[in-house]
This record gives C-alpha cells, sequence and structure tokens, in this order.
C-alpha cells in the first residue's frame, strides 16, 4: 500500500476504461474471490491505521463489488478484535459480493442493526456504497445513505472513489457525492481522484495493486509529482547563458500583471527579461526589481531574428491593445507563451488562430496557459462548465485543436499537447486563490523554458511546462498561510530554489 503525496516520483493515472481493462485480466490470473479479500483486507489495515481507538468501524455496502470490498474488511476487522456493524444500501448483486456477504455474517459480522451505534469523532465510516462503474447519479437508498455518512462526526474511508465521483472527471454524477477524508482506490490511480472537483472529495489517496503483477496497461495520463532537479551553473556561464524573456502586457491600469510576470521569470533563472508595457504612461521602471528592464515598443522594434531566440510571455494585462501585438509574435517568436489577454484575443480572430497552428508546422513551439473561461472561448463552448465536467478532454482537445502545449490552470492542473497522453499536476492548493498568481505562473514558466536551449522543441515546452506547474503549486503547500498574494508567491518561489 502507497500513500500518494504530491511531492513524489511521476506515477501512470488509468481512467475507466483502463482499469477495467486491468481489472478483467487481474481476474483471470488468481482464484475467485481473491481480488475481492486482498481489497477487504487493505482496507481493514488502512482503517486500523487511521482509527486505532475507534469504538466501532461501520461499512455503508452498496450492491455491487465495491459493497463486497467493504464486507470484507468489515469481517478482517471483525477478526482482528474491531467492533464492526455493516449497514446495506441494497442486497448483493454480484457473486464476489455475496459470498462476501455470506462470509460476513458466518464472521459475526453486525449486519443492518436495528438501532445504529452513534458514533463519535474517533470512529470511522467506509464508504463501500459505488465504486467504479457507477454512471449515473446515486439515487434512492444510496443517495439517502450517502447523505446520512456526510453527516457523520467522524471521518470517513472511500473504496477505489468517494462514492458519487466519476472517475475520469473528478466531477461528481450528481447532487450526492460522499466526502471523504482518506481514500483507498485499488489496482490503479485513477484521473478523477486528482482534478476537478476530486482533490476535495478524496482527500487524502492511498494506492494498493492488490498483489500486482499484472501485465502494464497504457496510461491514461500521468500524475506529476515533482520538478526536473535544475542543471548545476557552471562558473563560465554567464546571463548570456541563461535565455531572454520578454513580457508583453500590462495595459493601461494593468501594469502589474505584466512586471509581476517579469520579477517571476527572473526568479527562475532567466538571464535578462525585458517587459513591454502596453500603458504608454507607466513608469519606466520597476522600483522593487531593477533589474527588469522596462522598455516600451519592445515588440514593434525587434527584427525576427531577435524574436526567434527570445521566450516571449504575451498578455499578462494585456487588454485590448495586446491584438496589435500577436501577429509578429506568433510569426517569428520560436517560444511563445500565450495567456489572459492574449488567449481572448486569440479566442476571438480565426486569422490568429491559423497562424497559432501554423507555428508548430515550422518548429516554433506555442504554451497556452488558460483559465477554465479561457479555454472554453477557445473551445467555442458556452461558459466554463462544459470545460470543468471534463478538464482532461477539454486541455486535449485545445492542444490538438491549436497544436500547442496547453496548461488548464484549476484544482489539479491539467498539461496537455497533441500527440501524447495528458499530466495532471499533483501540487497545489487555494493559497493560489488570489490575484496575479497565474501572471506568476505565467513568467515562471517562461523563465523556465528559456533555459532549455537544446533537444526537440516541443518536447522542451512540455517539461518547462510540468516543471512549473508542479513548482507553483509546491510553493503554495509550504506556505504557512491560508492565501499567498502574488507578489510574495514569486519570493516563495525564488526561496525555494524550484523544490
Amino acid at each position: 500500500m502507497q500513500r500518494i503525496a504530491t511531492c513524489g516520483p511521476q506515477r501512470p493515472l488509468h481512467g475507466l476504461a483502463a482499469t477495467r481493462t486491468l481489472e478483467a485480466q487481474a481476474l483471470h490470473s488468481v482464484p475467485p474471490h481473491t481480488l475481492m479479500r486482498r481489497a477487504g483486507a487493505a482496507l481493514a489495515r488502512l482503517a486500523l491505521a487511521l482509527a486505532p481507538h475507534a469504538r466501532v468501524i461501520r461499512v455503508w455496502a452498496g450492491a455491487g463489488n465495491n459493497g463486497g470490498d467493504g464486507l470484507e474488511a468489515a469481517l478482517e476487522l471483525q477478526r482482528l478484535g474491531k467492533r464492526t456493524e455493516v449497514l446495506l444500501a441494497g442486497a448483493p448483486a454480484t457473486d464476489d459480493a455475496r459470498d462476501a456477504l455470506a462470509r460476513a455474517r458466518a464472521g459475526g459480522v453486525v449486519i443492518d442493526p436495528p438501532q445504529p451505534t452513534l458514533l463519535g469523532a474517533a470512529d470511522l465510516v467506509i464508504d463501500a456504497l459505488l465504486g467504479l462503474g457507477a454512471s449515473r447519479a446515486p439515487t434512492g437508498a444510496v443517495a439517502e445513505a450517502i447523505r446520512a455518512l456526510n453527516g457523520l462526526p467522524c471521518r470517513v474511508l472511500a473504496v477505489d472513489l468517494p462514492s458519487g465521483l466519476h472517475p475520469d472527471t473528478g466531477q461528481p454524477l450528481g447532487a450526492d457525492c460522499v466526502r471523504a477524508a482518506h481514500t483507498l482506490t485499488l489496482l490503479t490511480l485513477k484521473p478523477g481522484l486528482f482534478t476537478g472537483q476530486g482533490r476535495d472529495l478524496a482527500g487524502q489517496v492511498w494506492l494498493d495493486e492488490l498483489g500486482g503483477g499484472w501485465s502494464a496497461i497504457e496510461s491514461t495520463a500521468t500524475l506529476i509529482g515533482g520538478a526536473d532537479a535544475p542543471a548545476p551553473r557552471r562558473h563560465a556561464q554567464h546571463k548570456g547563458s541563461f535565455g531572454d524573456v520578454a513580457v508583453v502586457g500590462g495595459a493601461r491600469g494593468m501594469a502589474g500583471a505584466a512586471l509581476l510576470a517579469g520579477r517571476a521569470a527572473h526568479a527562475a533563472g532567466a538571464g535578462r527579461v525585458f517587459v513591454e508595457l502596453l500603458d504608454p504612461d507607466a513608469a519606466p521602471l520597476d522600483l522593487l526589481r531593477p533589474e527588469l528592464m522596462l522598455r516600451h515598443d519592445w515588440s514593434a522594434r525587434q527584427t525576427p531574428a531577435t524574436l526567434a531566440s527570445t521566450t516571449v510571455v504575451a498578455g499578462c494585462g494585456g487588454g485590448d491593445v495586446i491584438r496589435a501585438a500577436l501577429p509578429a509574435l506568433l510569426s517569428h517568436a520560436a517560444r511563445l507563451l500565450l495567456d489572459a489577454d492574449a488567449l481572448n484575443a486569440v479566442a476571438a480572430d480565426t486569422a490568429l488562430q491559423d497562424v497559432l497552428r501554423m507555428r508548430a508546422r515550422r518548429g516554433a513551439a506555442s504554451v497556452l496557459t488558460p483559465h477554465p473561461l479561457e479555454a472554453a472561448r477557445l473551445l467555442g463552448l458556452d461558459g466554463a462548465a462544459p470545460v470543468q465536467a471534463d478538464r482532461l478532454a477539454a486541455a486535449q482537445a485545445l492542444a490538438d485543436r491549436l497544436q500547442a502545449v496547453v496548461v488548464l490552470k484549476g484544482s489539479g492542473s491539467v498539461i496537455a499537447a497533441p500527440g501524447r497522453p495528458p499530466a495532471i499536476n499533483a501540487s497545489g492548493n487555494a493559497a493560489l486563490a488570489t490575484a496575479g498568481t497565474g501572471d506568476v505562473l505565467a513568467g515562471w514558466l517562461g523563465g523556465h523554458w528559456a533555459q532549455r536551449g537544446e533537444g526537440d522543441p516541443f518536447e522542451r515546452a512540455w517539461r518547462a511546462a510540468c516543471q512549473a506547474v508542479w513548482q507553483h503549486g509546491r510553493a503554495a503547500e509550504t506556505t504557512p498561510r491560508p492565501l499567498l498574494r502574488a507578489a510574495e508567491l514569486v519570493e516563495a518561489l525564488a526561496g525555494a530554489g524550484g523544490r
């Protein structure tokens, strides 16, 4: 059994279809009922570790194999001397679940007591109502059980998935979904546990592969749990060795967004950082970071060769005026990150979309960093809800449509690119839910990207995106405060050294 931490190795994620394939293979590899009994034993071990002083452990069991796993756990806990009781939300409907119920009854487990025990904070409930196969909103006795379970004062341990959560999207199937403190997922890690509402509903995720040894199944996605170790800087290197970044943004009233991006790019290690403020009346100096080189009309004055050698971050606080700078940037910048108002400009202009797609054909890499509403505009959707309903699919569709690396921001940010499975970032929390932290991410990503000078340009963009997103989230996890203001985030990132 493994505890899945936000700081750890990269891990494969398997959605519903891939997990079903692996499950079928596993069932044919072992004697009947073996997997369910292994699942029950794993649940019992974790339950004892989480609630060693519980007076009673209650299992709420559904009709399917998820309920059977819970029944096997109740039997194992009973054998280990723990007082257990089972509440059934439906008669067992599979051979394995019926076998588990018969074994639990024979072992003396209390099933459907007329007066269930009044639970306290030290007790534990195991949610074994619905599993991987749930495809519609819970109804009837299961929905009632979920509501009752969520109202209890003790912690909840979910089996495989919190009941009512979609394994692929991380979104509830309906109004009723279990809120677990811990989830023991079986055989595979499911994408829905790490993005959308899944992170809040699943709590701490644990994995038990139930013995393993199964043949490898192609993963649906990847969970990013860390960043590349930074290459040591050699003594003979100089600022020209670490790339130039130019931030283009900061229209009237929004200069702070561009300055935050510039500060983040510099903190990430870029050799030189230029900031083109689109407000003609903006001050020509960043008093907090005078090392930033502020230039009016920077993009208009550069030759195509200079643009081709600079990593450009465009759109942070760009307003409507960013539109005028985009044709030249899209045509000539070899490394171009589009954020915020630059994304909105592209969404509103099919000609710009065509030029963006053409970049990939000539070997120029692009990175887009939309929040859900910006992604919806780029996809031509009505509002953010369709994007949030399936974040992995939306990010992949956008990457394929515009031939770019896409960072779909939010809980469990998704990084997608054409021709490869997407990744989900494991780090981050709501401390980042403050104005300007997206501008910091854009600059931080640009600063890392500028230093990746060798190899395939699209692979460099992908790796820079994965590294920057994880570090950005990790900085929020390590702050002792409930929120992290954007300027403080830059310093937290710089102080952490990307670790």
